[in-house]
């Protein structure tokens, strides 16, 4: 396996407007294969953006969505792919031929298609359809997976997909800055925002805090450090509807650590070079070869005594 070089993108996306956000990402992966990256990644409903959907009605939410392979987008990321010879990976709602409702994510490069996940654990709208199956395909080499935001916070999913031979997992998210049981979360107020430029040490305070970046870093690094994994975070920055999102996209090798990450307020990408050699030289490689499955598969395989529902409101989500 050959080194690859990868960029994880943050941008401020429009609601619905998938005209401007393919825009914002055509031009970030111009930028990112100039600078000599072979692969760029944007965040969970990075084309149609994500938090307004939470107002949509069926219908509503089937204007949005597209078919998958079929729809314009997925023609316009490989457009942008062949343009730049760059593998591209980004999300958007997608509708089957039933009319089912699905949060996906693709990856293209400029032969087309090269691979679709659909979100095991979707809660922004009641119509969306959890996906079934996880995901594990090729990128020059690399055997790659897809987890998409809460999908990572349910573990068993990322153990699962590194079992399934993943490498690298891409794992786009729109989270962080919204209210939570956990203690430190809430919203970070708008008007920080607004001012960043005159005064951007009260914002980078609110997003390094337990509100954005603190939080992640409790559990992020685990991932990537257990499994032997790369991870490959992307999140936007700015205001996704009426709520702000702090991006902090980053890269994390399989030692668990921030090999790249993105620190500007603007829409960019950061970069970094993976290597093979670190897959086997972390600790998560022998973790996962000293695995005694016969002890805990039918533990792990167990069904829950009660089913609780996420639920994402307005001015609350209890994640």
């Amino acid at each position: 396996m050959q080194p690859l070089r990868i960029s994880s993108a943050q941008f401020e996306n429009r609601s619905g407007d998938k005209d401007y956000n393919l825009s914002v990402i055509e031009k970030l992966s111009r930028e990112a294969a100039a600078s000599g990256s072979d692969v760029i990644a944007f965040h969970e409903c990075s084309v149609t953006g994500y938090t307004f959907a939470r107002h949509l009605s069926k219908e509503q939410m089937l204007d949005v969505a597209e078919l998958i392979p079929d729809g314009p987008t997925v023609g316009r990321l490989k457009e942008i792919a062949a343009r730049y010879d760059i593998v591209l990976l980004a999300g958007l709602f997608e509708k089957d031929k039933d009319n089912f409702l699905y949060k996906a994510y693709v990856c293209v490069d400029k032969n087309g298609l090269v691979a679709k996940y659909r979100k095991l654990h979707p809660f922004i709208n009641p119509h969306l359809t959890p996906g079934s199956e996880y995901c594990v395909f090729d990128i020059k080499g690399w055997k790659c997976g897809i987890l998409i935001c809460y999908d990572n916070n349910v573990i068993e999913n990322v153990r699962a997909t590194t079992l399934l031979g993943a490498q690298i997992i891409f794992m786009p998210h729109v989270t962080m800055c919204t209210p939570s049981t956990r203690p430190g979360a809430g919203f970070v107020d708008p008007d920080l925002w607004k001012n960043r430029e005159a005064d951007p040490t009260s914002l980078r305070i609110e997003f390094d805090g337990l509100k954005g970046r603190a939080w992640l870093m409790k559990w992020l690094p685990a991932r990537a450090y257990d499994n032997a994994i790369y991870a490959v975070f992307s999140n936007p920055i700015g205001m996704d509807d009426d709520q702000l999102k702090n991006g902090c996209s980053m890269i994390l090798d399989p030692f668990g650590d921030v090999i790249s990450e993105c620190r500007s307020f603007d829409d960019s990408f950061c970069t970094a070079l993976i290597t093979p050699d670190k897959l086997t030289l972390a600790g998560g490689h022998r973790y996962i070869q000293a695995r005694r499955p016969q002890l805990y598969k039918d533990i792990i395989g167990q069904e829950h005594k009660s089913q609780q529902r996420v639920v994402w409101l307005k001015s609350e989500a209890k994640i």
